[in-house]
């Protein structure tokens, strides 16, 4: 009632001065705009069936005209909801439009303009439109029948987005214990709603389905990721001492109790060694000042340090690198390497012979690397090692092939020239003799060796 009496009050704005004087009446004599009007226009436009429109049009046909001529601006065309002004139109020829509705329109879009979001579609029709990228709107299934259709919907069509976006839905809609219950029994949901809260952090539903699952390994390694969030070292180090008891499989049970042991010697190392960098007590910490602390870093990244720093350290002291080696049980081969990568760095020349040389039951000493030589050489390469260092341990490579390409990479003349004379090859000695400069030790090496029978 309001909205059609504003609308006819509205008239007094739009028609022009000269119909002012012109009183309007409905086909009962009630003035336009008048309550009883309003209510009885009301009534009869929702009550009414077209056949009895029909009739009183054909009545409205037979009255008698308006004496004056009529306004463009007729009571049928503003409710007939038309937005543009007809040139002219007489009213009959407005009261005869059968196809429009005689009652003031709606002030929202048309409802056709909302069939992609309030149509009733079925949980196949849903989850295909979903695909194609259209928005749909999940409300409409509010029963857990519709609810479970759906996600096998989403499931049959083999569309992540899809899948996720329902999960989604019914995560906001469902009990836990429900939603829980449901997906026990469809693993693919059940997969992806749990990497969705491990990539959006939803750490205490992850913990809870999880726990409902009976996942006890996989929930102790989540609740081993919160480390990960705690920042003080001191807290950190107590939540790892809280997670050895959680029910890891055996493999990992020590891996957390390497992880709590580590965290602790680093906490006793970094407060060691800032003192004696902040006193200037130590040579080696005024010479290569530290650049970062050794706190939270990986076990290798720990070694390295303490060869770097430590390296002569008696094995007691937590700092030592063979300590480290014994407590962690670290192979052969990565102590070696990071061994050699930190006393190379150093160029301490004397500890990497040392780091190589090893004495049989007999007292004689020969060199051995669990890493092969041509390891060895290459890493002391890129740190500058000197040519005669690297020819020492170029001679210790047993592939002849490789010994060869790596003298003659690294320009290590006196392998080269040896390896072709044990070979006996003085095709390849003679066409080396122009690699060498002239007047050398090398090219009076290779001539000496040229001119002998």
């Amino acid at each position: 009632l309001k909205e059609s009496k504003r609308a006819v009050n509205s008239l007094r704005d739009i028609v022009d001065d000269d119909d002012d004087d012109l009183e309007r009446v409905s086909w009962s004599g009630e003035p336009v705009g008048s309550i009883s009007w309003s209510i009885k226009e009301t009534a009869s436009s929702s009550t009414s069936s077209l056949e009895g429109r029909e009739s009183s049009l054909q009545k409205s046909s037979s009255s008698t005209a308006f004496p004056k001529q009529v306004s463009p601006y007729f009571l049928s065309n503003l409710f007939k909801g038309r937005n543009k002004l007809p040139s002219f139109q007489s009213l009959s020829d407005a009261l005869s439009d059968t196809g429009v509705k005689n009652y003031a329109p709606e002030l929202r879009r048309p409802k056709a303009e909302y069939k992609d979001y309030s149509s009733d579609w079925s949980p196949k029709d849903t989850v295909r439109r979903m695909q194609r990228g259209k928005v749909c709107s999940l409300e409409r299934f509010r029963s857990l029948q519709d609810k479970l259709m759906l996600l096998d919907e989403a499931v049959a069509g083999h569309d992540g987005n899809v899948i996720t976006a329902v999960l989604i839905f019914l995560k906001r809609t469902l009990r836990r214990e429900i939603l829980f219950r449901e997906l026990e029994v469809r693993q693919v949901a059940l997969c992806h709603l749990i990497h969705f809260l491990k990539e959006t952090g939803e750490q205490k539903l992850l913990l809870d389905l999880l726990r409902f699952l009976d996942r006890t390994e996989e929930l102790a390694l989540s609740q081993y990721r919160e480390h990960l969030n705690i920042q003080d070292v001191e807290k950190r180090r107590e939540f790892l001492k809280g997670c050895i008891g959680l029910p890891f499989s055996a493999e990992d049970t020590s891996h957390i109790q390497d992880h709590y042991t580590l965290l602790e010697r680093q906490i006793i190392i970094e407060a060691n060694d800032r003192h004696l960098e902040t006193a200037g007590q130590s040579e080696i910490f005024r010479k290569y000042p530290r650049k970062a602390s050794i706190l939270n870093m990986p076990l290798v990244t720990t070694l390295f340090y303490s060869c770097f720093y430590h390296y002569t350290e008696a094995e007691g002291m937590f700092s030592s690198p063979t300590n480290l080696k014994k407590t962690f049980k670290i192979p052969d081969k990565q102590y070696v390497l990071t061994a050699l990568a930190a006393r190379a760095k150093l160029r301490a020349w004397d500890d990497v012979d040392a780091l190589f040389t090893t004495k049989n039951w007999l007292g004689y000493t020969k060199k051995k690397a669990p890493i092969g030589f041509h390891r060895v050489v290459d890493i002391l390469q890129r740190n500058s090692a000197p040519v005669q260092v690297l020819q020492e341990y170029v001679r210790l490579v047993e592939d002849v092939e490789t010994r060869l390409n790596l003298a003659t990479k690294y320009k290590c003349h006196d392998v080269v020239i040896e390896t072709y004379r044990d070979l006996k090859d003085r095709i390849q000695l003679t066409a080396y003799k122009c690699k060498v400069e002239r007047g050398s030790a090398e090219e009076e090496k290779i001539n000496s060796i040229l001119n002998n029978t």
